[in-house]
């Protein structure tokens, strides 16, 4: 996968639900609560050119019209009826796609929980938000044994940050049972070219694929999550970019606690050549955890802070060791292998950094391959600098591609 700059936002100011709570939106009026039917009963359909509430910057693209096409996403360059569905990056076709997989509506009848679902649905609720909603939809040939309900949830943003263009983007998922249409080598809705969750930008760059997409294991989606809250995925598109892009626009935890027992990070995109920035808030030191997917064999730290000087520590035979004194803060330090846990102190308490601020403490982690890792990131010392009680006063800031030098330790 080639990557520009691309990282998730796991900003949880806007985690409000919680795992086990219905992830869907509803409440928008029309036959099930989602807004109106977009389109009639069919296969491989598409709505109308449609006009989005308000222009989106995607990556370098802005867009105002849309269409809503019946396998499961939005394209923007036209309608599209693709039925199977391709890993990103793909060359062509602007899409964001909740569940790109080979949807069929045309079964009205067969095990329906009500006389209107299996149908797509739009609602505009506001001039900030755009929902459409795939409501228990079945797969081809007119299957609909196993069904699968997903939604996708387009925010403007632009009036918080002050960027023309900047968008929310939200994939949220009821149940999803299926990931195969007969006609993409499945069988029973399951085997073939399984479905594909993500964004392509149109363009070899700035795309992804959400974990599991590609496999059987993209109904696992409905059971994670990369803000804490099962069913729901959340990405912050800033000024054509995804944060994680600088220590500035760090990608931020998913927990709602009080930090106490570390910030996690879940399920965060990573690739090789930039690094992804992350941040809690600030205390004298922290250890670094990296649970699942790719490690980490390097590590860029925020000149400036105190005597913008800090001290390394790597895990060997279970206890802490000294790898490194005095590495100097905005170098890229490279460990010389690949870990899964490293400890940073030196962070003087008499700096004087707000906790409140969102950059307090970004941390650049270089990452030895492409792949979703979780990062656990706690708090030597909490009490020094007390950690915020609510995400409220944290925003994304601006998405630049951040440049660090390179030391490798000798």
């Amino acid at each position: 996968m080639k990557r520009s700059c691309i990282a998730l936002s796991l900003l949880a100011a806007f985690a409000s639900a919680s795992a086990g709570a219905d992830p869907l939106l509803t409440g928008f009026g029309g036959d099930r609560g989602f807004g109106d039917r977009i389109m009639a009963p069919n296969d491989d359909g598409s709505s109308a050119q449609l006009t989005l509430p308000f222009r989106i910057n995607f990556f370098g693209n802005a867009y105002s019209n849309y269409w809503v096409n019946n396998n499961g996403n939005i394209s923007f360059s036209g309608a599209m009826s693709t039925y199977s569905p391709s890993l990103f990056p793909i060359s062509s076709a602007a899409m964001i796609a909740p569940f790109w997989a080979d949807v069929d509506t045309r079964n009205q009848t067969s095990n329906m929980p009500s006389p209107f679902a299996n149908n797509v649905y739009l609602a505009n609720p506001d001039s900030q938000t755009l929902v459409v909603t795939w409501d228990t939809v079945g797969y081809y040939n007119q299957h609909n044994d196993k069904q699968n309900t997903f939604q996708l949830v387009l925010k403007d943003q632009s009036s918080a940050t002050g960027h023309a263009g900047d968008f929310d983007m939200e994939f949220r998922y009821g149940q999803l049972q299926w990931t195969t249409g007969d006609a993409s080598g499945g069988a029973g809705g399951l085997g073939g070219r399984a479905a594909v969750a993500g964004w392509n930008a149109g363009a070899e760059t700035n795309s992804y694929s959400l974990v599991g997409s590609g496999t059987q294991n993209v109904l696992g989606l409905a059971s994670d999550s990369n803000v804490g809250a099962d069913g729901v995925w959340r990405f912050h598109v800033r000024s054509e970019e995804l944060p994680g892009s600088a220590p500035y626009n760090p990608v931020l935890p998913g927990n709602i606690d009080d930090g106490s027992a570390g910030w996690v990070f879940e399920n965060m995109p990573v690739g090789t050549g930039t690094p992804i920035w992350i941040d809690p808030v600030v205390a004298t030191g922290y250890d670094y955890t990296i649970s699942n997917g790719p490690r980490v064999n390097g590590v860029t730290l925020l000149p400036g802070v105190g005597d913008g000087r800090y001290d390394i520590w790597l895990m060997e035979d279970g206890q802490w060791k000294l790898f490194a004194a005095n590495v100097a803060g905005g170098e890229h330090f490279e460990f010389g292998k690949s870990v899964d846990k490293f400890r940073v102190t030196g962070i003087e308490v008499d700096a004087g950094i707000n906790p409140a601020s969102p950059i307090a403490f970004s941390t650049g982690l270089w990452f030895d391959s492409v792949g979703n890792a979780t990062v656990t990131q706690t708090a030597l010392t909490v009490s020094a600098v007390p950690e915020p009680a609510t995400y409220g006063m944290l925003a994304a800031g601006l998405g630049i591609l951040g440049f660090a030098a390179r030391r490798r330790r000798a």
